[in-house]
């Protein structure tokens, strides 16, 4: 394992974990919470809910439309779902309930295992990358908050 270099940011959400877990483990609603606007939908051979291990093709738009194919690299049932693709950058998101009933969710983008990191930073991607998160947490607070 290289050196760890991530982005991430949380968000407080006014719903249950199990509740804004079963939306992140179904691939078919991924477009609806992308902040970045790049998802576009799964791939008809998604599964219906994703696991450890799990395979899922998305359609993307990064300009021109493309395909690709993520596996779940981690998973613990209402807590924890990390997926990477080819390039092994890593998305994860991590629940944690509070006392209240909410839920603080932890979203982050960790590149240091990634095939070549320096071409990240030359993009600029995790600049890029947080205010995705940024806006991802808010559609996704959007989203499960309006039931």
């Amino acid at each position: 394992m290289s050196e760890r270099k991530l982005v991430s940011s949380e968000r407080i959400i006014n719903a249950k974990a199990d509740i804004i877990f079963d939306l992140l483990a179904d691939p078919a609603k991924h477009h609806i919470f992308d902040g970045s606007d790049t998802v576009q939908a799964a791939n008809l051979d998604a599964p219906d809910r994703l696991s450890l291990g799990a395979k899922f093709g998305m359609k993307m738009r990064f300009g021109v439309p493309y395909t690709i194919t993520n596996e779940v690299i981690e998973f613990e049932e209402g807590r924890s779902i990390a997926w990477r693709h080819f390039g092994h950058h890593v998305w994860r998101y991590e629940l944690e309930p509070t006392d209240g009933g909410e839920t603080r969710v932890t979203e982050s983008f960790e590149w240091g295992d990634a095939r070549f990191p320096p071409l990240y930073e030359w993009a600029r991607y995790p600049a890029k990358h947080q205010r995705n998160i940024e806006a991802t947490l808010e559609k996704l607070a959007t989203v499960v908050e309006s039931g």
